[in-house]
């Protein structure tokens, strides 16, 4: 039904808008007595053997929601009764900002991919924390972290830091979002030296809190190998708790999608269909060269229950879907989640 007859009616419109509009719906079906109840029923799997236990955590399932649905957990409650195992909120920043002109999100329907360049729009890291004060405790929650566009240089650490203590009671692990390629100053964000630093001060801001958060570090999926071995040697030197594999992409190489459209589009990063051989890579890379040092969690072109299979076969302990839930629909999280449970029953 959803494929059939929502996708191409919503697809009719700006992406945007109907993004804001869906938002919309759910908040106002779900307020329907019973509703909740209807939609968790139809798309939520309990079994204890799509259970994981990463970073000190329990996740129901390992099937998660990409930071730059929510921005500012405004649904995640809602969002939770699909059947998530793990939703992250954001990209949040310490100050509310409207993030680049539109129109700014694109989808490219012949390649099954999206091309964003948001450029962390979101309502500030007070608003946010207004909306998970409002936490049902349903769904493992993630927080995914950045700086102000505006800010200078010198300062992005302090963005950060601030962001991880105002979140810090209100989330169950954080994400820093370096690579994002919509922000400005990208090339710091990625120095192996900066990344140092920043991770020590947020690690240096945790251990002020009795309970301490996980703290993972999303990477982009054009990195080289020399760029990913640095990315290894940074999780050894800071011992940090694990890396999302991966952002959205700068590449254009192999889309159906014209040139002509795409310099229309201009800039902005690729997420979706395009990209999934590209983030497995990354994954596989990462998962063989550290000898599955620290936990992964995989996400980029997840479009079916075989391409999750595909990123936790490559090393990932856990996945996320961002683009493929626009395409494919809330039943994708169950296919995934009953593709898990197959693959296990035919193991045992």
């Amino acid at each position: 039904m959803y494929k059939r007859i929502i996708r191409p009616l919503f697809f009719l419109f700006d992406p945007e808008k109907i993004h804001h509009f869906t938002f919309f719906f759910v908040k106002i079906i779900t307020k329907i007595p019973g509703a909740s109840y209807l939609v968790s029923s139809t798309f939520v799997i309990e079994n204890p053997k799509l259970e994981r236990k990463l970073f000190g955590l329990t996740f129901k399932n390992p099937v998660g929601l990409a930071a730059g649905f929510d921005k500012n957990a405004t649904l995640y409650n809602e969002l939770a009764n699909f059947g998530f195992g793990f939703i992250e909120i954001g990209t949040v920043t310490p100050k509310p900002q409207y993030g680049n002109p539109k129109k700014r999100l694109f989808r490219l329907i012949e390649d099954e991919g999206i091309i964003n360049r948001m450029g962390f729009n979101n309502n500030g890291v007070d608003e946010a924390i207004k909306q998970l004060k409002k936490n049902k405790h349903k769904v493992i929650i993630g927080g995914n972290i950045g700086k102000n566009t505006a800010t200078l240089p010198e300062n992005y650490t302090e963005d950060y830091v601030i962001c991880f203590k105002k979140l810090h009671p209100y989330v169950d692990y954080f994400v820093l979002n370096v690579s994002c390629p919509n922000v400005g100053s990208h090339a710091k964000l990625n120095d192996k030296d900066y990344l140092i630093e920043l991770i020590t001060s947020i690690k240096k801001e945790n251990k002020k809190f009795k309970n301490q958060k996980p703290i993972l570090l999303k990477i982009a999926p054009d990195l080289n190998t020399i760029q990913l071995d640095e990315i290894i040697e940074i999780i050894a030197e800071t011992k940090l708790d694990g890396v999302i594999a991966s952002n959205t992409s700068i590449s254009r190489k192999g889309l159906k999608t014209s040139n002509k459209q795409l310099d229309a589009i201009g800039y902005g990063g690729l997420s979706g269909k395009p990209i999934k051989d590209k983030s497995t890579k990354v994954i596989k890379y990462l998962a063989e060269k550290s000898d599955k040092a620290f936990p992964i969690i995989g996400v980029g072109g997840i479009h079916s229950a075989e391409d999750a299979l595909e990123k936790l076969n490559a090393g990932a302990d856990l996945i996320q879907i961002f683009t493929g839930f626009i395409y494919e629909g809330p039943a994708l999280v169950k296919k995934i989640n009953k593709a898990i449970l197959n693959v296990k029953s035919l193991k045992s």
